[in-house]
């Protein structure tokens, strides 16, 4: 199963149902899986934009944190629950159910949309870091962008061609490690808090600055707090296991791993901020680089300056392997599709060959010429996530039978209004 930020594979007994109305230890893999999927790459540069306008707008994103993050999750686990025909359906399959064969091939698409532009998100990423990590602290002159870009891109496709199984086990390895290392290094920044974000606390409540901060904030919390791929085998897991109690066993576990994952990302957030000045925050946004490869390059600490880049390097790097799976399986898929409605079809070897060139191709491109990471995910990223994440299962709340039970909720309206939000920022993105 592959994540839109980082990838975790839950392995678990489903064949029989539990019928324990307590916590066990099913549930706390499961939280930690949602947990450990969840935190990624995207993680690095939500200080940027979440802190970049002050001290108020960054505690309002940390008050939205969780009910943004768990409401939309637990309806789009309702709406795979909400399947009828056998228990095993995945989101494509409960879409067809409710919606027909052509929502189906259109939520396809959606996931291939959703799922690459972030592919090429990391592929900017992991240049920019490499060489500012070559720059600052390694002092060599990194080769031309376009070569380094071409080389790390190769370099990547061979890890691919070993194989998904191995690519999978090796990032499971990475998550918690890598949530560790984020954990240590908040904790390492508290002797470099300053009063310098709290001093121009005032500046982020001037109302224009302070709703901007928000709007083009939320896409990047979303992108960031994001695990929606996992939702289908964690919602077809909790139904074998769990039965007609699959809502309430699913939201107390999907409620665990959230809070986890707010306090520890907003953690390392606030102590990112706090070691820094909103002037250091815009001037890592412009320089187009991860929270971590700045704060390698703005202290002098030894332990910084070398370690945040190789956590950015592997958490980059585990998110890049993990998004190309999904990126590569959407455009396979809409490739057959499409060929199959000709009556044409193409044989698997020449299908990979093709996917894999048109991956290398559009990374390095891509890559090469450097657009912003935060813009992309702004203008990309987070609205079509949003599209699955929290219109549509709201939309079915409202049109499937079965899940009408939970219209009617303050808490759809909530995830509804940060959907148009996160939507909103492809307008807000092209406006001067």
């Amino acid at each position: 199963m592959t994540d839109v930020n980082s990838t975790t594979t839950i392995r678990v007994d489903s064949a029989a149902s539990t019928t324990s109305t307590g916590w066990n230890r099913n549930d706390t893999t499961w939280a930690l899986g949602l947990y450990g999927t969840a935190i990624g790459a995207g993680t690095l540069f939500l200080p940027i934009n979440a802190g970049v306008g002050g001290f108020w707008p960054l505690l309002a994103l940390a008050l939205l944190a969780f009910p943004m993050t768990f409401f939309a999750h637990r309806g789009l686990t309702r709406f795979v629950l909400s399947g009828r025909k056998g228990g095993n359906e995945d989101i494509t399959e409960v879409v067809e159910e409710h919606f027909g064969v052509g929502a189906g091939k259109l939520i396809t698409l959606l996931y291939f949309f959703a799922i690459f532009p972030i592919l090429l998100v990391y592929s900017v990423a992991l240049t920019n870091t490499l060489t500012s990590f070559m720059e600052h602290q390694l002092h060599i002159s990194p080769p031309p962008r376009a070569l380094l870009a071409l080389l790390l891109v190769c370099g990547l496709m061979i890890v691919v061609r070993s194989g998904q199984n191995i690519i999978v086990k090796v990032m499971s390895l990475l998550v918690y490690p890598f949530v560790a290392a984020l954990l240590l290094l908040a904790v390492s920044l508290i002797p470099n808090w300053n009063g310098a974000f709290f001093a121009q606390a005032a500046e982020g409540m001037a109302p224009g600055l302070f709703f901007k901060t928000l709007w083009l904030a939320i896409p990047v919390m979303v992108f960031s707090f994001n695990h929606s791929p996992i939702i289908s085998a964690f919602a077809v897991d909790q139904k074998h296991r769990y039965g007609e109690r699959a809502d309430e066993k699913s939201g107390r576990t999907l409620a665990v791993a959230h809070v986890m994952m707010v306090l520890t990302v907003m953690f390392f957030c606030f102590s990112c901020v706090l070691a820094l000045s909103p002037a250091d925050l815009a001037a890592a946004k412009q320089q187009n680089i991860s929270i971590l490869s700045y704060l390698a390059n703005h202290f002098q600490t030894p332990m910084i300056a070398f370690v945040a880049p190789l956590i950015a390097l592997v958490a980059i790097t585990k998110s890049f392997l993990g998004h190309y799976i999904g990126a590569s399986e959407g455009f396979q898929g809409l490739i057959v599709k499409s060929l199959r409605g000709r009556g044409k079809q193409l044989p698997a070897k020449r299908l990979e060959q093709l996917t894999a060139l048109f991956m290398v191709l559009t990374c390095w491109a891509v890559a090469t010429i450097n657009p912003s990471i935060l813009g992309m995910i702004e203008a990309i990223g987070g609205p079509i996530i949003a599209c699955l994440l929290f219109l549509m299962p709201m939309y079915a709340i409202h049109k499937v039978p079965s899940l009408r039970k939970y219209s009617g909720k303050a808490s759809n309206l909530f995830v509804v209004l940060i959907g148009l939000i996160t939507l909103s920022a492809i307008a807000f993105s092209v406006i001067p």
